[in-house]
This record gives structure tokens, C-alpha cells and sequence, in this order.
């Protein structure tokens, strides 16, 4: 038997009709996400003269990725696991205070794996997190074992 598979699409995210890819997809009660940026906003503000820094740019990748869980049905508690891609490991402590603003009051972090890398796919991306939820969870209110 094979689980409903839905894409998931979201206004706040864009994905271009020529992409090879989807942004999420929903199989069952778990919601899978391909790698977020900050992109478009990343490049206007570069162009702008305002570089986003990893703490915006953090930001403005997870409030993608609240974007996809709620259209699919869902809220941030529903995420377990992060990989978050990082072009300078020593942007760590400010992609962890974002996490921590964003997940505020959380009895539980999702888990999370933090790796560098040597380039994303545009020059002034420095952040990039794949993401997954589960709808039938809740991390917001999660007892520790």
C-alpha cells in the first residue's frame, strides 16, 4: 500500500515552473523540504548595498519553512530535524541565536545536524537548512524521557 502524496506549495515561497524539484511534499503526516534560502531576499538586499548576515538570513529560511508546514496543514512545533548548511562554520552562534528566537519556548529543539560548506548556489547565501515535520507531533510541548 503506498502512502497520498501531496505537494505542498506556499505564496511566502516561491519555486519556479522550470524547477526539476519540488519544495515539499507531504507523504502520509510527514512533510519533507528541499533546502531553503534566503533567495530572493538575499540577493535584493545584496543589491540593495545591506547584505543579510546569518542571522537574517536564518530567519528569513525558517519563517520558509513555517510558510510550507502551515500550508500543508501544520505549525513549527511539527518540525523534528534540521541540516543546516553554513559557508563559514564561524556564523554558528548567530544561526543558533535565530534558532533559539524562532523556537522560543519550545520544551525541545528539533534535532539538528550543522555542516560548512564551501558554496551555495548563489554568492551571497550563507545559510541554507533542509527541514522536516511530522504532523501528528508537537516539539512545542514535547516531555523530556
Amino acid at each position: 500500500m503506498s502512502l497520498p502524496v501531496q505537494r505542498i506549495q506556499a505564496q511566502a515561497v516561491t519555486e519556479l515552473a522550470t524547477a526539476s524539484w519540488s519544495n515539499a511534499l507531504l507523504l502520509g503526516n510527514e512533510l519533507v523540504m528541499s533546502g531553503m534560502t534566503g533567495h530572493p531576499a538575499t540577493r535584493q538586499a545584496a543589491e540593495g548595498g545591506a547584505p543579510l548576515d546569518a542571522y537574517a538570513q536564518t530567519l528569513v529560511v525558517l519563517n520558509k519553512i513555517r510558510a510550507l508546514v502551515e500550508a500543508a496543514g501544520g505549525h513549527i512545533g511539527n518540525l523534528y530535524r534540521l541540516t543546516l548548511y553554513l559557508t563559514d562554520i564561524a556564523d554558528k552562534d548567530e544561526v543558533a541565536r535565530a534558532r533559539r528566537d524562532f523556537f522560543q519556548g519550545f520544551a525541545c529543539y528539533p534535532t539538528s545536524t550543522l555542516v560548512q560548506v564551501s558554496a551555495l548556489v548563489f554568492p551571497e547565501l550563507v545559510v541554507e537548512i533542509e527541514a522536516s515535520a511530522r504532523l501528528d507531533i508537537d516539539l512545542r510541548t514535547a516531555p523530556l524521557r
